[in-house]
């Protein structure tokens, strides 16, 4: 018997060290248009849309109200998730990557995949990229990806909509495909720190099919059927797999994720999953279990089966007991777009911004103020809601702090840690932060101060006193942004006015040697363009 309790203590130390040494693994869930209201614990009394998962994975955990994307839209949010950077210190200062765009992270610029592969963690990206690609694609064979372009269609007798409603690819067109789409797509994220990546880039953009790191699966024969191209479906025409159907991409995608999981608790190797979910986004293509469930819209039924991919996620985690070791953070990239019905949701007494103004692309709150939760079982208090400022820029100094290792002064540059945060301590980690809407208008933060140098929101909202040059709103106050300061208030207004400059000029918002921005950035109010002076009458 001693010796067993001999044992026993010489083994105990030993467990302890071990078990605080296991690197945690690392899901970042990324939901795609979901507005801060979308999410019934943000919003109890006027939420209508169930979502118990995710709802769940909050009160097992942190659920932050002042947590933010950069932007109003997709692409320049993802941008600076990733990277812990403004993204509109690139050339990305408004709207998003085009259709078969270029890459918009540069070669060397550290991502949370590459941060976490630095230190042992298998990585991988499954979901929507958009972020762009070096597509293997000549000048002369771009125009052979659109239905608008088709050769055959010499006498121009079809309009550009008949075009791509109803459109038959040609051989050349089918050729080009063959060429294109056979080859590896380079700068796509396995260039970008994932061992892996499978996804369809854009759901709703070409090309239509499955993607895995840098090939496409299948090669394109034909464009998408026209009854996939209605009713907030796929936007945009292009090269499409034969029978594609938009309503299995989402459950592969968890499918996936779920296997990339597995294998890797299987090869006990820690694990960093970055999952941008194609949904709520369009296309709203909501499988038959989840049809008419919400009682509301498609969107709304489109929400819920997004709660259960979430909801599948945890599970997975559960059943390969990787949960306890697990960090898990949900969000989304920006607010709720307002052309899937919203006034219609709001009718039935659902409001997608919650008590925000705004929706998707606008700077106004309900624009890139986001759901925004973390749970890290025995690190994070359940339960717990905080208050204070965050950013998805965050996660990258976050990931530094929990492998204990500091950021090169040329990376993370806009990334504070929420780590004092997640241990319970209620002070802000930063001071300040920067939203943008989809023109580039930025929603500047000092505290609970907010500055939008226009009269509007940016982007597709409207309203705004078209007769101030510039919006100012006291949010601890003044959430919905009713009611502008900043006739009242010019000193604010210059004192805002300045930190923007400076946190522009510095090319960080962080402590550190000054950096360098992209390209130059754009200042609001933009100067007008002087008038031309009227010809005189002869």
């Amino acid at each position: 018997m001693k010796s067993l309790l001999l044992a026993s203590l010489l083994l105990q130390p030993f467990a302890t060290t071990f078990a605080a040494d296991a690197k945690p693994n690392i899901l970042v869930i990324l939901a795609d248009d979901l507005g801060f209201g979308d999410v019934r614990c943000n919003n109890p009394e006027r939420g209508k849309i169930p979502t118990p998962n995710i709802d769940k994975l909050a009160a097992q955990g942190m659920r932050f109200t002042d947590g933010h994307s950069s932007s109003g839209v997709c692409s320049p949010s993802r941008y600076t998730l990733l990277t812990g950077r403004y993204h509109w210190r690139t050339r990305l200062q408004r709207g998003i990557v085009g259709v078969f765009g270029e890459p918009l992270i540069a070669p060397d610029r550290m991502t949370i995949g590459t941060l976490a592969k630095q230190q042992g963690y298998r990585t991988a990206c499954i979901g929507k990229w958009h972020l762009g690609w070096d597509w293997p694609v000549t000048k002369e064979q771009r125009p052979l990806l659109s239905p608008s372009k088709q050769p055959d269609d010499e006498a121009g007798k079809n309009t550009k909509k008949e075009a791509a409603a109803g459109a038959v690819a040609t051989e050349q067109q089918i050729a080009a495909w063959r060429d294109i789409f056979s080859k590896p797509i380079p700068g796509g994220p396995s260039t970008r720190g994932f061992d892996l990546y499978f996804g369809t880039d854009i759901p709703n953009w070409p090309p239509f099919c499955f993607i895995e790191n840098d090939r496409t699966l299948g090669i394109p024969t034909e464009f998408l059927p026209r009854e996939s191209m209605v009713k907030n479906q796929a936007s945009n025409q292009g090269p499409a797999l034969k029978g594609w159907k938009l309503e299995g991409i989402l459950p592969a995608l968890g499918d996936r994720t779920i296997r990339f999981i597995d294998e890797s608790v299987q090869k006990k190797e820690p694990f960093l999953v970055y999952l941008p979910l194609t949904s709520p986004h369009t296309p709203l293509a909501v499988n038959a279990e989840w049809k008419d469930k919400s009682h509301l819209n498609l969107f709304a039924d489109f929400v819920m089966e997004t709660d259960a991919v979430v909801g599948r996620m945890l599970d997975a985690l559960e059943k390969s007991g990787a949960a306890e070791n697990t960090l898990v953070i949900f969000t989304a990239d920006n607010g709720c777009a307002p052309y899937i019905g919203v006034k219609d949701l709001e009718q039935m007494g659902h409001y997608p911004s919650g008590p925000l103004r705004g929706y998707k692309a606008d700077a106004w709150e309900g624009g890139h103020r986001v759901p925004f939760m973390v749970r890290w079982p025995g690190v994070v208090k359940p339960g717990s809601v905080c208050g204070q400022l965050v950013y998805q820029a965050d996660f990258i100094r976050t990931f530094a702090d929990l492998f204990g290792v500091k950021l090169p002064d040329n990376a993370g540059e806009d990334s504070f840690s929420l780590m004092p945060l997640l241990k319970g301590v209620d002070k802000p980690v930063r001071e300040n932060a920067v939203s943008a809407s989809i023109g580039g208008i930025p929603g500047v933060r000092s505290g609970s101060w907010k500055y939008i140098p226009a009269p509007g929101s940016g982007g597709w909202g409207s309203g705004g006193d078209q007769s101030q040059p510039a919006q100012l709103y006291n949010l601890a106050e003044d959430i919905g942004e009713t009611k502008n300061l900043a006739a009242e208030m010019p000193e604010k207004v210059a004192e805002m006015k300045a930190l923007l400059e400076k946190l522009i000029t510095d090319g960080r918002s962080t402590p550190g040697g000054l950096q360098k921005n992209d390209v130059e950035v754009v200042r609001y109010p933009r100067p007008e363009a002087p008038k031309r002076k009227a010809k005189a009458k002869k």
